[in-house]
């Protein structure tokens, strides 16, 4: 594996409540060479599978589009129910540089595996954040507005022409979005109540579309499962919109309905940098950094070596 350029990609399944579909889809991952699988998890509620994998840019391509072919064979969306909104069996595909990579590289990548798939699985693709072709598709709730049963109608519509693939929504696949971004947090918080409208409330209090904090997307989860519901949240820039902060008003925005957090989650991977930003905070350590944290240290020295 090339190690001086890595880029990660954290592609999202509709699928979350058959584990030997999600295991069919990973597998793809681990047998395409130079591809690190670091991470997947599925949830029964939102009914989506998450996975997150890194290596160097052709590879990761490679990857992605078996896994996107074998999301295609499996999932069929007209018998697809969940908390979250989807548009496509394979839903979104980010590609995201982390070393000796670039964001325009990130943006050329997606456009070519955009392409393949469009092209070769015949699915309909649209180009979002950093790789928008207009302003309307640089926000993935844009485009993913009216879901799959909406899109039959929406894609008719000149404004929303696929950047790539058939002008018809594929019949059990649907659509899917394939960008590069900047690093994104799914972060959710858990509330010690079934009363779905109380999270929809404090979701509308920290997002950014509803007057929140500029980096955050939010919305209210009923958890059936578990008996509670969740404020779910994706933060697209943990720098500017940090978690603690964000968590820090959840808490006292559920302290106003009597509510008290019960718990919060990482879906995926989480940068270290917003790991050591949560601790400077609730620890009140005024110099901590990654420095200190001896394992970065231990991987250091193996990388001199």
């Amino acid at each position: 594996m090339n190690l001086k350029k890595l880029i990660e990609s954290v592609p999202n399944f509709s699928e979350g409540r058959r584990e030997e579909v999600v295991k069919e889809i990973v597998k793809m991952a681990e047998e395409t060479d130079n591809v690190w699988v670091f991470d997947w998890s599925m949830d029964k509620d939102h009914n989506r599978s998450v996975i997150t994998i890194v290596g160097d840019p052709e590879s990761v391509s490679e990857a992605i589009f078996k896994m996107s072919k074998k999301a295609v064979e499996l999932i069929d969306l007209r018998h697809h129910t969940g908390e979250h909104p989807r548009m496509g069996a394979v839903d979104v595909i980010p590609f995201i540089p982390i070393k000796g990579s670039t964001m325009e590289e990130c943006v050329e990548i997606s456009k070519k595996v955009g392409k393949r798939i469009g092209e070769e699985l015949k699915v309909p693709v649209y180009l979002y954040e950093k790789s928008a072709t207009t302003p309307l598709r640089e926000n993935l709730a844009d485009i993913r507005k009216g879901e799959f049963e909406g899109f039959f109608e929406k894609i008719k519509l000149p404004e929303w022409a696929p950047d790539f693939g058939p002008d018809e929504v594929h019949p059990t696949a649907g659509v899917v979005a394939v960008g590069a971004r900047e690093y994104l947090i799914a972060f959710n918080v858990n509330l010690g109540t079934k009363d779905l409208k109380i999270a929809e409330n404090i979701a509308k209090a920290v997002r950014n579309s509803s007057g929140g904090y500029k980096f955050v997307k939010a919305i209210g989860v009923d958890l059936k499962e578990k008996g509670i519901v969740q404020v779910s949240m994706n933060m697209t820039n943990y720098k500017k919109s940090p978690l603690h902060r964000v968590f820090e008003t959840i808490r006292i925005e559920a302290e106003r309905y009597g509510v008290p957090i019960v718990g919060s989650e990482i879906i995926g991977m989480i940068p270290m940098d917003a790991i050591i930003q949560t601790y400077k905070f609730y620890l009140r350590i005024d110099d901590l950094s990654s420095d200190k944290v001896i394992e970065n240290k231990l991987l250091d020295k193996i990388s001199e070596f």
